[in-house]
């Protein structure tokens, strides 16, 4: 019997190391468990931070080799020269509703909830029945032109510029504010249904003709419309979230339908048009956060709050314009509980009040 034959034996290159693997060296946060590329608002690094802050490359921070793509014409990824305005640190922005994916779905789907359980609750309790006939012919009308206004700002203005500033922090914070307004619009487009389908007096085709024809809404959408045609994203986010918003948006929405409606026997309104207030809120709290920051940056504050004169000395005027070409409709209601001075008056007052905390002088135009 033969010896059993020997092993057969593999040959293996050696591990060389090099130093250069994952892990090898010692620094200051080898140890640590969490990231500190970025120094937190507060003690403890919150989880929107941990998934907005530093999303968006920079080179100026971690692009030792420049940017890693750009656009044909030379460009780099996000240009700062895409904005008239200056920072110092545009990093240093968070938004303060601290607006990431998780949120932005928790928050919305609060808001179809409740405004699908208000239009159940209206169809149960043939709540239209009771609206009178002029109050009807205002929400066909007004409230119908108005869901243009918001889908020409969610689709031509948010959704244009939520990836043209320099941070992820500020394009977030833009997006969610696109998608608020889109989904406004669809409230009240879906409104707009239910009351075509309820309501044979409802005329669910004719916000169209008043948002293009009628001669108070022009005014109006010629603002929307010149908006959309401003190519500078700070300076379009000015103008819309802080001018037009105030002296128009929230005019027609809080001052005007949320003051009135339930005097005329309507409760269902007040609710779907106070979601839209409501997204507003959260929108202007952060437009006021960055515009803060902006104009009291240490380099360019100065700089900054020049350039927000001038956006003013354009868009105020023509949002009073527009804000004054509604007055007609405080008179459609039967129930005129409010009048178009004070609803205006209202309106300039909180305006004021933004510009204050935001370190702008206040245009001579608002005392007039």
């Amino acid at each position: 019997m033969s010896a059993p034959a020997a092993p057969r034996e593999r040959s293996f290159p050696s591990i060389e190391f090099t130093d250069a693997e994952a892990g090898a060296k010692d620094f200051p946060s080898s140890k640590s468990r969490k990231y500190n590329y970025y120094q937190p608002a507060k003690k403890r690094a919150t989880m929107y931070e941990d998934v907005t802050v530093d999303v968006q490359p920079d080179p100026e921070r971690h692009l030792s080799q420049g940017w890693i793509y750009g656009f044909g014409d030379g460009p780099g990824g996000y240009p700062q020269e895409w904005t008239a305005a200056k920072s110092s640190n545009w990093h240093a922005f968070l938004d303060p509703n601290e607006e990431w994916e998780q949120s932005i779905y928790r928050n919305n789907s609060a808001v179809v909830h409740q405004v699908d359980l208000c239009l159940q609750n209206a169809k149960r309790a043939r709540a239209y029945d009771n609206w009178n006939s002029a109050w009807m012919k205002f929400i066909e009308r007004n409230l119908g032109a108005w869901m243009h206004a918001e889908s020409g700002m969610g689709l031509h203005v948010f959704t244009s510029i939520q990836r043209s500033a320099p941070t992820n922090m500020i394009n977030n914070a833009v997006a969610v504010n696109a998608a608020h307004k889109l989904r406004f619009a669809q409230d009240l487009a879906l409104f707009n249904l239910d009351l075509s389908e309820a309501e044979e007096a409802f005329d669910g085709s004719v916000h169209k003709e008043v948002w293009q024809s009628a001669p108070e809404w022009q005014p109006t959408r010629e603002a929307v419309e010149r908006l959309t045609a401003i190519g500078d994203w700070c300076e379009l986010l000015f103008a819309t979230n802080i001018v037009f918003e105030q002296l128009v948006g929230s005019l027609f929405r809080s001052d005007l339908v949320m003051q009135v409606a339930a005097r005329n026997g309507d409760y269902i309104t007040p609710t779907i048009v106070g979601t839209g207030e409501y997204d507003y809120a959260r929108d202007l709290n952060y437009s006021r956060a960055l515009f803060q920051q902006l104009a009291r940056d240490e380099k360019y504050a100065v700089d900054n709050r020049k350039l927000f004169s001038d956006w003013m000395s354009v868009w105020v005027p023509r949002c009073l314009d527009a804000a004054r070409g509604l007055q007609p409709i405080w008179s459609q209601p039967t129930d005129k509980s409010v009048t178009f001075s004070a609803s205006l008056d209202a309106a300039k007052t909180k305006f004021r009040d933004v510009l204050s905390t935001i370190d702008v002088d206040i245009p001579e135009e608002l005392n007039q």
